[in-house]
């Protein structure tokens, strides 16, 4: 049977003319039928040039999102194929990584993550979707792991269309264990904890952060399981305070000290109440402060509110910063591009009345691949910068 195709409206200017690999719903010329959502799709733009193979969504504003410039279909080789590539770009990688980042991959809507023996998937398309069981067969053929795990439980499935849920190949529950990761023993729940189990695309941060924390005070604010708290406190720090909002993820950091005998304390706090808090005006400063905050801009039309409570941060973290002590302060929002970010960071210096200087401009790790035609694909931005 003839592959369906799209067509781009008269006049439109789709970024994938420019090597996106999207299409917006506004971008085409009609629609296909529901009965072809999840379904391999060619892409044509107005002189009938073929873009490209995509899968195919009515349910989602991206229509369309490519996998291959060639004409493909997603099947069991592909799958496998794709996969294979992938796992060998990271082949150089050791200890738990991302395996597949989804369209950096050419997998639009497939995340894999390796922890030890386990995989954890995510699949966040319909097409994928679909295709659970090869992308189950795929990894099993390809890397042999004792279990793989899917997480399909983040709600960015509801913008596809798919339900919520969590399980694993087996159909057996995966319990959590210890896990050792840069040096530090985790206590990781990959079945139900957050995201796949834990942030591994801030593992090349923790020790870098480290190495500034000797002898020092250390505030770890959005501090989770507490991987940057640990590392100070293994790195010498005299004093390490992580402080999170959410309880299950502070007991998962004390839990985590304990295991590994290290001198950190956790609470359980607002960060931004606990920063404007008056009453802590006495207190000693801070020498080292790190900020790894949750995104504040999910879509576009939250960005205004989210540059304002992310210079609120940093304004109240300046603030309470020794002369000459360092500040980590991250985003994990791929609406805040670095302009944006190097913005409000040097309006609350001014606020702040401190001199800022860059030490290290930090950045998403190389298993989180980032596509230079997609800019979605680049989310993970940093500083570590000294303030006089």
């Amino acid at each position: 049977m003839p592959i369906p195709s799209l067509k781009l409206k008269p006049n439109a200017k789709p970024r994938v003319l420019s090597g996106h690999p999207w299409v917006f719903a506004n971008e085409v010329e009609a629609l296909l039928p529901t009965e072809h959502d999840g379904a391999v799709v060619e892409c044509r733009d107005r002189a009938d040039r073929f873009l490209g193979s995509g899968i195919y969504n009515s349910k989602s504003q991206i229509v369309w999102r490519r996998f291959s410039r060639e004409h493909a279909t997603l099947d069991g080789a592909f799958l496998r194929t794709a996969i294979r590539r992938a796992v060998a770009r990271r082949a150089h990688l050791e200890g738990p990584r991302r395996l597949v980042w989804s369209e950096s991959d050419d997998l639009p809507g497939l995340v894999a993550d390796q922890f030890g023996d386990a995989i954890v998937v995510q699949i966040q398309t319909a097409a994928m979707e679909q295709r659970a069981a090869m992308v189950g067969d795929a990894f099993a053929e390809i890397l042999q792991p004792a279990e793989i795990i899917f997480r399909n439980d983040a709600p960015i499935r509801r913008l596809e269309g798919l339900p919520l849920e969590v399980r694993t190949r087996s159909g057996k529950a995966w319990e959590a264990r210890w896990l050792a990761i840069d040096g530090i023993e985790y206590w990781l729940d990959l079945q139900g904890g957050q995201k796949t189990g834990f942030y591994l695309d801030q593992r090349a941060q923790h020790p870098l952060v480290a190495r500034h924390c000797r002898g020092k005070r250390v505030l770890d604010a959005f501090c989770n399981q507490g991987p940057f708290a640990l590392q100070a406190a293994k790195a010498g720090a005299s004093h390490v305070l992580g402080i999170d909002s959410a309880e299950d993820a502070i007991a998962a950091a004390r839990r985590n000290a304990e295991r590994n005998a290290l001198k950190a304390e956790f609470a359980v706090a607002n960060v931004f109440d606990w920063l404007n808090d008056a009453s802590r005006a006495g207190e000693p400063l801070w020498d080292v402060i790190i900020l790894d905050p949750p995104p504040f801009a999910k879509s576009k039309s939250a960005l205004e509110g989210a540059l304002r409570g992310y210079k609120e941060i940093n304004l109240r973290a300046l603030q309470r910063l020794a002369p000459g002590g360092v500040l980590a302060t991250y985003s994990c929002s791929h609406h805040m591009q670095d302009a944006e970010i190097r913005g409000v960071l040097a309006g609350a210096a001014a606020d702040a009345k401190r001199k800022v200087r860059v030490l290290e401009f930090c950045h998403q790790p190389p298993d989180h691949p980032v596509l230079v035609t997609m800019m979605e694909s680049e989310y993970l931005r940093g500083y570590v910068v000294q303030a006089e």
